[in-house]
């Protein structure tokens, strides 16, 4: 699953803002569902979207949307109501700089921080995207975790190289896109729902770090 991650560093890549004609939010290391994030819909189209899926169908008040709709599985969001109207028609893709995931015993949660295993700076997630009343909404999706995250936790975002962004976009249904993505991720000093900055990454001390 995906509950929270860090904006990318787009400087120097293949994207960047003025590109994409939006103005940028200031990099964020601890971003939550609600929050408005990144999107893009095809090369050089960015949006800012709320980061939990509102189905456009949705007639009440957006406080009444109750569902858990800021991850959806790759698997089976083709079936699903809320999931598959932007499955035809709203893919989009998410770039990130890693994301977190937590392990151990509930009262004791260790954080633990995952990037890209190689020199990537940026981690471009699979994600759908939902209009609803005047407001962009999306979901990141999931898939069964592969070998590098299956310590953490048995889902893991969809996390797409360069041909499997083109297909995804173009409307792929193969539940293993993202299964080669390579990983790798070490312990940090636990946060609170509020903190943020870029200290938040750092590997705790005396941790062991995989891939560090």
């Amino acid at each position: 699953m995906c509950g929270r991650f860090v904006d990318p560093n787009l400087r120097g890549t293949e994207i960047d803002f003025d590109e994409l004609k939006i103005d940028p939010i200031p990099r964020r290391f601890n971003v939550k569902p609600t929050q408005d994030i990144l999107t893009m819909s095809a090369p050089g189209e960015g949006a800012y979207a709320r980061w939990w899926l509102v189905p456009s169908w949705f007639k009440g008040d957006l406080k009444d949307w109750k569902a858990t709709t800021f991850n959806a599985r790759i698997e089976d969001a083709a079936t699903k109501p809320s999931f598959r109207g932007p499955w035809r028609h709203g893919r989009c893709l998410i770039p990130t700089g890693g994301f977190y995931e937590w392990t151990g015993e509930k009262g004791a949660k260790q954080p633990n921080y995952i990037r890209s295993a190689g020199n990537e700076e940026v981690l471009w997630f699979a994600g759908l995207l939902s209009p609803w009343h005047d407001i962009l909404t999306c979901t990141i999706m999931t898939r069964a975790a592969n070998a590098d995250m299956a310590t953490l936790h048995h889902r893991m975002p969809v996390i797409l190289n360069a041909q499997e962004r083109e297909a995804w976009l173009a409307g792929s249904d193969d539940p293993d896109l993202g299964a080669g993505a390579r990983l790798a991720h070490h312990p940090v000093a636990r946060f609170g729902r509020d903190d943020d900055g870029a200290a938040l990454i750092e590997p705790e001390q005396g941790l062991f770090a995989n891939g560090a």
